[in-house]
């Protein structure tokens, strides 16, 4: 009996105790850092997705488990972990951890190496940075914040493509874009609107800035080379946002604004300007031989129109009296077309979260910015869910997927059409008025289009739909190595469709047509890699093996169709001349990757990678590719004899060297092509591409630099020397005449890219409260075309344009053209330099020799200059940027600075009031005349400097402090105003146009870049 009553009350205390495991009970406490409170602290039990935050005075409660594991985390601080036992009391004490006290940085194919493990040239913007840039595309962040990086605005249409270059012009015949990576996905980087006349589409501008957490440009071989080929012109890595463990955050970001041209622009004459010229043009040709005074002249021919020739002049007096009839009102064209102060509002919501097995991160964004030019404008909502999980202790689950729609207004902008705003602007007669009388838009303008009835009763949309997803699966096999398979997936839909009225504009020759073309690009990218660490020692190493295959498929469909009544803008509305075809290409790459990264005690490190590679752009023969790299790094301040040097706090030196490659040419380039034409009212077979042997473009990439901090890391920086080797350039030869084709591309010439950059950031100021720093790159670039290819008579081939020459032994886009020499005091003649450099002059054109003339088209050096002040809980922001030493040639002055018979039509430019009117006079402009004159040909009078500052961006706003929003629900308020190009400086100030141009060098009819003025509040709770 005693002995069953032990065993009873044996299971009635094991009851117990199981019933008090069971039972929660609330736990509090206290989490400080250095003795102090520390709010935020995420307090999560294991396991569950029940957690709590500590308060402002750092205490916590929960609700938890006897047994069960408390999980504090903090940004900053080593993760702390606490088992409940019996008391209900656990206190905690953080500490900073180490390995977030230096900055990460996310290389290719997911390496993760703390700043000094990098043996690379790679810069890392932050995704703060980023967000704050009030641009549609994410990439124009980067301008002025990365050393060797040159960017210029191809146009100021919202969603428009950039001209980005890292390290100058990387090949003669190939694209010069940098690869574009989106958490690991290289993706489809390219113009995603549906003609070339119109508005560009950047494939970026379909990526929320907000989602971004950091952008890392990859400069050198040994980050570049593990892509091979796509690397060639650089590399620009972004990783988007990941969930953070803890209680589910939320952020609410908006912002509004408006927008502007940042420069002024070229100026044109107005009404009574154009009379003034116009008259003293009839005046300089007929005064003297028909006997009037200059104030005479409009009397004179108003009395006596039969002296004045047919055409043009004839035409011109006509208008001229018109307008004078009319009441000599002013038509400003140039208001018209523009849209001031555009708007622009953009609106962010986000949520994270998660436990110690998972995390996520979604977003919703949408963006409306009108454009600066009449109607254009753009609209882009945005998705995006990111979700990581661990399954079990060795399988891990990651996903990424992202959709957006972006809807382009796009207007003609891309050349000299009669529709595009900027050459209204440019070339508009201001005697003509934009309205009828009735209020109507006037359409009887001689020849040029009203752009604003074209853009009102025309219609060109670019709508892209766009999916990135990013699916993977790692498993630890055993500790240290790992396999991962992963698919990447880009996919773009894109709808293309356009309208032109039978009334006025392109389309009253065709009554009115519709056009349509449906495109689909699906992008994959399948990698299957094992990643294995380890290390005995003071040897650590880490090495990778890969496998990638990409394939790339594009598939379009176009519609044509004219006679499409008024009210009616699809092309199913069309009654006549219908006209369809279709298009489809496909490329594969397929490539083997190695890599091996070795550490000695954090002092010495070597990297190594080599990449295998084949492409299907290229014949079986050619197929393949290798291109590898080392490069190494010296962390000096690790060694004994610097333990000492405390005013040193970071010195370390690196050096590359490896090659890559470069395929950016069109598909099928190396196969023999038949094609059909016609014979005498027959249908033929004719040979429509000869076969060539073209392999790879390859380059030879060399970096070497110094990195150090000093004075308790108050001063940063880092020298940098680079040189580059292009070899085997894809040439595209010109085939005699006798031949029925016109071009065939081959492997040959050589170009090389040198230069230096300089990296300096200053902390002026640190304090609690009081904070000032400073921060400025500079970069130098010099480019060479060492060589070029041999013609079919084996002289070298020399590619030369009216105004640019491509020879070895010069810079690609080498300015080439006669040299202007001024104006004749005593005639008004332009005069052009005999010899093409000094000396004496000739005023007949002919007879002036061509020759270089200085710097070419390509920027020597750029840079940037930023500031950040904290004060209390007020912040200042500024960014500068600069480029120069480079020329920018006026494209297009033949019609906007004439000074002979096109201005009759069209209209003067203001630099023509300071012409030549009098024996004596010292001026650039010639003398005015109604007839057709040299004068606006191709020389160094449209040649100006490239050089250029302006002030990228400058914002100032409050950050309310966590104390100050105790009790309201918010953990963070920040309340900004932001400028964006609010200034620019031009050395050549005879430079109208915004100095910021194409890699070409020329000015062109595109919408300008735009500054802007934006207010945003940002919520997080």
């Amino acid at each position: 009996m005693r002995l069953k009553l032990k065993w009873i009350f044996t299971l009635m205390m094991a009851f117990l105790v199981q019933l008090s495991f069971a039972q929660e009970k609330a736990v509090s406490g206290t989490v400080v850092e250095d003795g102090l409170p520390l709010p935020g602290v995420s307090v999560v039990v294991k396991g569950t997705t029940r957690g709590t935050q500590t308060d402002f005075d750092g205490n916590y409660t929960i609700n938890a488990k006897t047994g069960e594991t408390l999980v504090y985390s903090f940004i900053g601080m080593d993760a702390q972990s606490k088992v409940v036992g019996a008391s209900n009391v656990i206190n905690v004490t953080m500490a900073s951890s180490d390995n977030e006290l230096e900055e990460v940085v996310v290389l290719a194919y997911g390496q993760v190496k703390k700043k000094s493990e990098v043996t690379g040239n790679v810069v890392k913007v932050s995704g703060e940075t980023i967000a704050n840039t009030p641009l549609v595309s994410a990439d124009q962040a980067l301008q002025g914040r990365v050393a060797g990086l040159q960017m210029s605005t191809t146009s100021g249409s919202p969603g428009a493509t950039q001209d980005i270059r890292i390290r100058g012009i990387s090949g003669y015949g190939t694209s010069s874009d940098p690869l574009i990576v989106i958490d690991g996905v290289p993706i489809i980087n390219q113009d995603m609107g549906g003609s070339s006349g119109s508005s560009s589409l950047s494939a970026l501008s379909s990526i929320n800035s907000s989602d971004i957490e950091s952008m890392t440009v990859l400069k050198d071989a040994t980050a570049t080379s593990v892509y091979g080929a796509r690397g060639a012109a650089g590399v620009i890595l972004i990783t988007t946002k990941k969930g953070k463990a803890g209680l589910t955050k939320y952020s609410l970001t908006t912002t509004a604004g408006i927008q502007n041209k940042a420069v002024s622009g070229l100026k044109m004459a107005g009404g009574a300007q154009k009379e003034e010229l116009y008259l003293e043009s009839l005046y300089n040709d007929f005064g003297s031989s028909l006997g009037f005074s200059k104030d005479q002249t409009y009397d004179y021919f108003s009395n006596n129109t039969a002296a004045l020739p047919t055409g043009n002049i004839a035409n011109s007096f006509d208008r001229l009296q018109e307008w004078k009839n009319a009441g000599s009102q002013e038509y400003n064209w140039q208001d018209k077309v523009e849209n001031k102060n555009a708007l622009m509002y953009n609106l962010d919501f986000s949520a994270n979260g998660g436990d110690d097995k998972s995390n996520f991160y979604a977003s919703l964004g949408y963006n409306k910015t009108e454009s600066i030019a009449f109607g254009g404008d753009f609209r882009r909502v945005t998705g995006t869910f990111n979700y990581d999980r661990n399954l079990s202790d060795k399988l891990k689950l990651t996903t990424s997927f992202k959709v957006a729609n972006t809807k382009q207004n796009a207007i003609m902008e891309n050349g000299s059409y009669f529709s595009n705003p900027m050459l209204t602007k440019y070339f508009m007669n201001p005697w003509l008025s934009p309205y009828n009388t009735d209020g109507s838009y006037n359409t009887n303008l001689g020849g040029l289009h009203n752009t604003l009835y074209t853009i009102s009763n025309n219609k060109e949309i670019n709508d892209l739909t766009r999916m990135l997803g990013n699916f993977g699966v790692n498993y630890q096999i055993i500790k240290g190595l790992s396999f991962t398979t992963s698919i990447g997936l880009d996919f773009n839909f894109s709808d293309y469709s356009a309208y032109k009225n039978p009334v006025h504009g392109d389309g009253v020759a065709y009554n009115g047509y519709a056009e349509n073309q449906v495109a689909k690009n699906f992008n994959y990218v399948w990698q299957n890699g094992f990643d294995y660490a380890f290390g005995f020692g003071k040897h650590k190493f880490n090495t990778k093996v890969l496998m990638e295959y990409q394939k790339n498929k594009y598939s379009s469909l176009y519609g044509f169709g004219e006679s499409v009544p008024q009210g009616f803008d699809m092309l199913g509305n069309a009654a006549a001349n219908w006209d369809a075809s279709s298009d489809y290409n496909d490329w594969a790459n397929l490539s083997y990757l190695g890599i091996v990264n070795y550490n000695f005690d954090g002092k010495y490190l070597l990297d190594a990678s080599i990449r295998r590679e084949s492409s299907s752009k290229f014949s079986a023969e050619n197929r393949w590719g290798t291109f590898w790299s080392v490069g190494g790094a010296w962390n000096i301040t690790g060694e004994s004899f610097m333990q000492n040097v405390e005013w040193i706090n970071l010195l370390r030196a690196r050096a590359s060297y490896g090659t890559t490659g470069n395929s950016n040419i069109s598909l099928n380039k190396y196969q023999a092509l038949l094609g059909t034409g016609n014979y005498n009212g027959s249908s033929v077979y004719a040979l429509s591409q000869l076969p060539t042997n073209i392999g790879w473009e390859t380059q030879k990439k060399f970096d070497a630099g110094v990195d150090f901090g000093i004075f308790d890391n108050r001063v940063n920086g880092s020298v940098a020397f680079y040189n580059s080797l292009s070899s085997d350039l894809l040439f595209s030869l010109n085939i005699p005449m006798s031949s029925s084709e016109s071009q065939m591309i081959i492997n040959s010439g050589s170009m090389r890219n040198r230069g230096m950059e300089y990296e300096l950031s200053v902390d002026i100021i640190r304090g609690e409260n009081v904070n000032w720093s400073v921060s400025g790159n500079f970069a130098t670039v010099n480019n060479k075309m060492i060589s070029v290819a041999n013609d079919f008579n084996g002289d070298p081939l020399i590619s030369t344009t009216s105004t640019q020459r491509v020879e070895a032994g010069h810079a690609l886009n080498s300015w080439y053209m006669r040299k202007y020499a001024g104006v004749d005091t005593q005639t008004g003649d332009a005069l052009w330099y005999i010899n093409g450099k000094d000396g004496a002059t000739t005023n007949q054109y002919g007879d002036a020799e061509v020759a270089y003339q200085g710097d070419s088209a390509l920027p020597k050096y750029t840079g940037g200059l930023s500031t950040h002040v904290d004060f209390y809980n007020f912040f200042v922001d500024g960014t500068f940027y600069y480029s120069g030493g480079n020329k920018v040639y006026q494209d297009w002055a033949t019609y906007t600075n004439a000074t002979g018979v096109r201005a009759l039509t069209y209209n003067y430019g203001e630099a023509a009031l300071d012409r030549w009117q009098q024996p004596g006079d010292v001026t650039d402009v010639p003398r005015l005349t109604t007839n057709s004159t040299n004068n606006e040909l191709a020389s160094t009078r449209f040649l100006h400097d490239g050089d250029f500052i302006r002030l990228r961006d400058v914002a100032f706003g409050y950050n309310f402090k966590k104390e100050m929003l105790k009790n309201t629900g918010f953990d963070g308020i920040s309340l900004s105003v932001r400028g964006t190009n609010l200034w620019t400086w031009k050395k050549d100030s005879s430079l109208e146009y915004d100095p910021e141009t194409r890699a070409d060098g020329y000015t062109n009819l595109a919408n300008p870049p735009i500054k802007s003025v934006t207010l945003t509040a940002n919520l997080k709770f």
